[in-house]
């Protein structure tokens, strides 16, 4: 005798087991709506109906079947159709406005972009969006790239002065100086420049915005930085010449032990 094989939702398994509990006797009735979260009358049709049916009571008997509501396959292929020769390039929302002003076609939304995708006209968004940023690895070792910027966050949350944070970050450690300043100037950068050299030594590049105080607005300036030379502001005239001059790493050696680089150059 061939036995019939039951396809039991995880909904559906968790009822039948509360029904067949409630069968034994081993949970009341209250109990078993409590527990389904539905009511005394529902556990005691379906009981009534497992012990008519067997196991297979609980499964939905329009399960399978195709919706009253659903479209005739004439339809969705007319309008598939009408876009491919008519609204190509429209999404489902303006296709779906032209349809049914011009074509007189009733559907939703959501049913016409069903079509479409299942055509091949239109693709999910997700799909579409193509990756715009993509994460760089970081540097491998300290010292080969920092991270120069300003922060101009209202840092003291209401009245007083106007304070900058202004901070180099090592590309690789995340290890760096930071200091508050009035003014992002020119200065301001120097003495923190100065002090990151004091305690780590110097560095192999630096990656900055392109504010005034590291950039000129030269027409050449580009042709410049392709011939490796630094642009001409007096950050980069700085480094440059120390440099050329050949001075030591640092005053002193880094804390955590850590070489310095020699030969400086700003990127970005």
């Amino acid at each position: 005798m061939q036995e019939d094989i039951l396809v039991l939702t995880r909904k559906d398994r968790d009822r039948l087991k509360v029904l067949h509990e409630v069968e034994k006797g081993h949970m009341t009735q209250r109990q078993g709506a409590e527990q389904l979260k539905l009511t005394d009358r529902w556990i005691r049709a379906m009981v009534a109906r497992i012990r008519e049916e067997g196991d297979k009571a609980v499964i939905h008997g329009l399960r399978g079947q195709a919706s009253a509501r659903k479209f005739d396959e004439k339809v969705e292929q007319r309008t598939v159709q009408l876009i491919e020769r008519e609204y190509m390039d429209f999404g489902p929302a303006l296709a779906l406005e032209h349809l049914q002003q011009h074509h007189g076609i009733r559907v939703s939304r959501e049913t016409l972009r069903q079509w479409m995708m299942r055509a091949g006209i239109w693709k999910e968004r997700k799909q579409r969006i193509e990756a715009v940023h993509v994460w760089r690895r970081r540097k491998s070792c300290f010292g080969e790239l920092v991270q120069w910027d300003t922060s101009e966050h209202d840092w003291l949350e209401g009245p007083g002065l106007r304070m900058y944070l202004i901070a180099m970050l090592d590309d690789a450690t995340s290890r760096g100086v930071a200091r508050f300043a009035a003014h992002d100037s020119t200065s301001e950068n120097m003495r923190l420049l100065w002090s990151w050299v004091e305690r780590y030594g110097r560095f192999l590049d630096a990656y900055t915005d392109r504010a005034g105080l590291f950039e000129t607005n030269r027409p050449n300036q580009r042709d410049e930085e392709r011939d490796g030379k630094l642009a001409e502001t007096q950050i980069g005239r700085a480094l440059r010449e120390w440099e050329s001059a050949g001075l030591p790493h640092g005053r002193r050696k880094p804390r955590d032990g850590s070489r310095g680089f020699s030969k400086p150059r700003r990127t970005g």
